[in-house]
């Protein structure tokens, strides 16, 4: 799991790619939704991680590089260029 996340699938349930396609889709929707406005979405690490990459162009199983810390906040801006992550 650690080290080929791309490949790692729960028992009986979602594999990180399919987690990484639900977070990212719903993210969209959610940009989409509120054009302009900024939107909040609360998750747990992984999940934000993965969204992280995606934004980044990072692949998958590079995404355990990036730390997420309880409580914290990440931002990132989705613009007509596609999505950046600012310092």
């Amino acid at each position: 799991m650690q080290r080929y996340p791309s490949g790692f699938r729960f028992p009986d349930g979602e594999s990180f790619v399919e987690m990484q396609a639900r977070i990212t889709a719903a993210l969209a929707r959610m940009v989409e939704r509120h054009r302009g406005a900024p939107v909040v979405a609360v998750s747990h690490a992984d999940p934000i991680k993965a969204a992280l990459a995606h934004a980044l162009g990072m692949h998958l199983d590079l995404f355990q590089r990036l730390a997420i810390a309880p409580g914290s906040i990440t931002t990132i801006v989705y613009g007509a260029g596609g999505p950046t992550v600012p310092a």
